[in-house]
């Protein structure tokens, strides 16, 4: 069967992908970007790729008529103030576009939505809900809470304050309630749901087996780790001041930050189980859960993360228009050194960055995280999710990955640190020689004061950081 889905290169669709694979059916992904867009070779022969924008209707004219069904995995909490909006125009485009085809049943993905009064976030989810269930398809919605995974925004949250804080002075939503699923039964409902008629014209509440506060949740978490943590809930910590809390102590974006703290108010307790005894699926419990995701961390195995989205960053870019390093009105450094072991020096500029570090002067590289992140920007925290491998779209500290081939042996970054510009870092192999080329195009007189007063650092860190990469 041709399957189509959407947000292939988001959290779900990078593992439900190669799922739909596995199970035989040939899969058409719909991307916004096609850079950002780097699927395995393995999966090449069983794929089409198409250049979609939800928001923009002539281009869901790509969409093919014959595909059988579809997956809507789309969604944002954060990339701008008005996403309840956009979210809706994009579910009405997207439903007007498969009543086009000859799909039998699309599938979403939506949030716990039982309570009487929402989140704005989670009334988005049922508006996009509603949109969909106008078609001329059969319409599966599997509503989820908290994912439990490696690399998903509630895991890393969770994984940061624990491993942060021995004492956590925390709001009081920390004692609602709330069903955690695994990652893993999240792919075996969305795949398992296809083409199953009894899941038609039905929405469906996915949960695990245990019924958690977050204060719960947070502790068994410190109890799988063996650390001993103790946590002081205060009633008097305001929704922005909490907001704060979780952008200051975690990966997450402010943004980001605002969006689940009011939607950690609401409870998102399944309605029932009838779905798990349908498709046969027994889920995880937390513990479980949680013993997977770090069994794909220790293994280097993670294969999507949240951090990697754009809207982790500064900016919602599309990476296609910055690929091309700018040359007029911009500032360079460039500098070349001469290498011995090409394979050598192009492992080390691939694991640049996490938990490697930059090589050198790497305590100024965290004041300028440290620096970057009182000014509201995203700091070092993301790290990288994958310690060796690098595709275009990945997070890297305040860095985002535009172009990565190794065999071309060249890398190209953009800053999502806050400047008075725009900054590229670009790392090149040529003719024996490693160069590497910081460009920054400056905005007003801002712009260039910040180049000239930061430029006496760069000379001491790049230099340094380039003689680190070629040594032998």
């Amino acid at each position: 069967m041709k399957i189509l889905l959407t947000g292939a290169t988001g959290y779900i669709g990078k593992r439900l992908l190669p799922i739909l694979i596995e199970n035989g059916h040939r899969v058409v992904c719909c991307v916004r970007d096609l850079k950002r867009f780097t699927p395995p070779q393995s999966l090449l022969p069983h794929i089409e790729v198409i250049q979609v924008d939800l928001l923009d209707s002539a281009s869901l004219a790509r969409i093919p008529k014959d595909i059988d069904a579809a997956y809507y995995l789309v969604h944002s909490m954060s990339s701008s103030s008005d996403y309840e909006i956009l979210e809706k125009k994009s579910a009405s485009n997207f439903r007007q576009a498969i009543e086009l085809t000859q799909a039998l049943q699309v599938i979403y993905l939506s949030g716990i939505i039982n309570e009487s009064i929402l989140s704005k976030h989670l009334k988005s989810r049922q508006n996009v809900e509603l949109e969909l269930s106008k078609g001329k398809y059969n319409l599966t919605t599997l509503r989820a809470g908290i994912i439990i995974g490696s690399g998903s925004a509630s895991f890393e949250i969770i994984r940061d304050l624990v491993e942060k804080l021995p004492i956590m002075i925390t709001p009081k939503w920390l004692k609602t309630k709330c069903q955690p699923i695994a990652i893993r039964d999240v792919i075996n409902f969305l795949s398992k749901s296809l083409f199953n008629t009894q899941t038609y014209n039905q929405d469906f509440d996915i949960g695990g087996p245990d019924i958690l506060s977050y204060k719960d949740m947070l502790l068994v978490y410190a109890k799988v780790r063996n650390l001993k943590r103790r946590i002081i809930i205060v009633p008097v910590m305001t929704p922005h001041l909490s907001s704060y809390w979780l952008y200051f102590v975690t990966t997450t974006s402010y943004k980001l930050a605002i969006a689940l703290v009011n939607s950690m108010k609401i409870e998102v307790i399944c309605r029932n189980h009838k779905l798990n005894k349908i498709l046969g699926i027994t889920p995880l419990s937390y513990e479980e859960a949680l013993s997977n995701a770090f069994l794909k961390i220790e293994s280097n195995e993670v294969i999507s993360s949240w951090k990697d989205s754009l809207i982790s960053g500064r900016l919602n870019i599309k990476i296609s228009d910055f690929v091309n390093v700018p040359r007029f009105g911009c500032l360079t450094d460039k500098r070349s050194r001469v290498y011995t072991d090409r394979q050598q020096c192009l492992d080390r500029i691939w694991r640049i960055g996490g938990n490697t570090g930059w090589y050198y002067a790497n305590r100024l590289w965290q004041f300028r995280g440290y620096l970057d992140r009182l000014a509201g920007g995203v700091g070092l925290r993301r790290g990288r999710t994958n310690e060796e491998e690098l595709t275009a779209g990945d997070a890297i500290d305040f860095w985002r990955v535009l172009y990565a081939n190794k065999t071309e042996g060249r890398l190209l970054l953009f800053a999502e640190m806050k400047i008075p510009g725009e900054a590229w870092l670009e790392f090149k192999l040529k003719d024996g020689k490693l160069i590497q080329t910081a460009t920054y195009r400056p905005i007003g007189l801002s712009g260039r004061l910040y180049w000239y007063i930061v430029y006496p650092f760069h000379g001491l860190i790049f230099k340094g950081m380039l003689n680190k990469l070629v040594r032998k």
